[in-house]
């Protein structure tokens, strides 16, 4: 058994995205994400073969969506992206940590 507290030891995300994968078993993967002020780099986007389920539980954050749907998410707001829905993350907050509970699971 394994236990934590998803706002503890966040620290700054300095220049790049941390990323903590705190269970995983087959199908599925849960991970802590935590962005200061990261985008997607200009022309990327992610383009996974599992569905990802994102909480976005402290900060603020804008994604992209194709085709052109642009969604802000703030603390509490969650979206449920399908398998090979392109997308992006277009801003996150520059001042404060953005916490992300990432869930990555394949179809049943």
């Amino acid at each position: 058994m394994r236990s934590g507290n998803l706002l503890e030891s966040c620290g700054n995300a300095g220049d790049a995205e941390s990323a903590l994968t705190l269970a995983a078993r087959a199908g599925v993967r849960i991970e802590r994400i935590v962005s200061r002020g990261h985008a997607s780099p200009p022309g990327f986007w992610y383009d996974q073969d599992e569905h990802e389920y994102v909480l976005l539980v402290q900060g603020a954050a804008e994604l992209e969506v194709e085709p052109g749907r642009s969604v802000r998410l703030g603390p509490g707001d969650w979206l449920d992206i399908p398998a090979h829905a392109r997308h992006r993350v277009v801003w996150t907050d520059p001042d404060a940590d953005t916490i992300w509970l990432a869930v990555f699971y394949r179809a049943v």
